[in-house]
């Protein structure tokens, strides 16, 4: 076959070939690929645009007036505290004056004083507590030894179980003791650091009204004799409000006073006859003193039984001239 034949031959193949139709299931290399654009998917009710001409506006206008009444307690917050800030330096350095309740005011010294004090007290007979309480595990201790010695030497039986009675005993009246101290600390601990502690938080609050009063009143005499109707009305409002805590403070220092007396009556009848009634032996007074103030004591373990018959009432030792 000649070369011009097989060249015409191609060329009729190419010609017989259907044309190729252009869809968009087809990628020809080198070519943009044609997408239909007539068709649009719809979005779904989840997707759709929120309608912010009704319910939008209402929100939008509610954020703005919290953010601006946060902005403006904001402000006023600084300005108070620049003003309270300034007055206090003031009173420091002489000058500006302050606003003096002098009955109050000594009451209140006398009550930050007697709560040193207390606080003072509540230590020490905290201290005395822990130191009786492990006096009493050493008592407790030496008699379960003078009874396991009783046992191994039949020669001493006698006396080493009439010293191991005796640390019982002692370990007994000590734990009554113990529970009229703790009883002692918990009611003093009251009254100090929850009692007066709620007399003196109305009495901060009304120290610091004081200082914003006197720090609006101190702008009142700086501005000379035309002052602005807000520094007047702000003025009002901080005299009530201090007045108002002074009052305040005044009837929580009587009742405080009258409460303070009644508790520590008690509390030192209590510590004076529980005390006394220990160190001199009488366990009757002791247990008398505990049973009036209705104290809550641990009952006694029973002591461990007798060895013998002849060890029931242990010899007495004679005493020395």
């Amino acid at each position: 076959m000649s070369k011009w034949q097989s060249e015409r031959s191609i060329h009729e193949m190419l010609k017989d070939t259907p044309p190729i139709r252009e869809s968009s299931d087809s990628i020809t290399s080198g070519t943009e690929a044609k997408f239909p654009t007539s068709r649009s998917m719809p979005f779904p009710p989840a997707y759709a645009p929120p309608d912010v001409s009704q319910n939008g506006g209402a929100g939008t206008s509610t954020l703005l007036r919290a953010g601006s009444s946060k902005l403006e307690s904001l402000r006023n917050w600084s300005v108070s505290t620049y003003k309270c800030t300034k007055q206090i330096l003031y009173e420091k350095l002489g000058k500006s004056s302050r606003t003096v309740d002098t009955e109050l005011e000594a009451q209140i010294e006398m009550l930050r004083e007697t709560q040193r004090k207390y606080n003072g007290i509540l230590r020490l007979s905290s201290a005395l507590t822990q130191q009786l309480t492990a006096a009493g595990h050493t008592q407790r201790a030496l008699g379960e030894a003078f009874a396991e010695l009783a046992q191994k030497s039949p020669e001493l039986q006698n006396q080493f179980l009439y010293n191991a009675d005796t640390q019982r005993s002692l370990t007994r009246n000590g734990e009554t003791l113990l529970a009229a101290l703790h009883f002692f600390n918990n009611s003093l601990n009251t009254l100090t650091n929850k009692t007066i502690e709620d007399t003196l938080l109305t009495i901060r609050q009304y120290e610091a009204a004081r200082v914003e009063y006197d720090a609006y009143r101190s702008e009142l005499e700086a501005s000379g004799g035309n002052p602005p109707e807000l520094l007047l009305g702000n003025i009002e409002r901080h005299r009530r409000h201090y007045e108002r805590l002074r009052d305040d403070s005044a009837v929580k220092l009587k009742l405080l006073h009258e409460n303070r007396v009644k508790v520590m009556n008690k509390q030192l009848l209590l510590f004076h006859n529980a005390v006394s009634a220990y160190f001199s032996g009488n366990n009757v007074a002791l247990e008398a003193a505990v049973r009036h103030f209705n104290i809550h004591t641990p009952t006694p373990t029973s002591p461990p039984p007798a060895l013998s018959t002849a060890t029931a009432a242990p010899p007495v030792l004679p005493r020395t001239a």
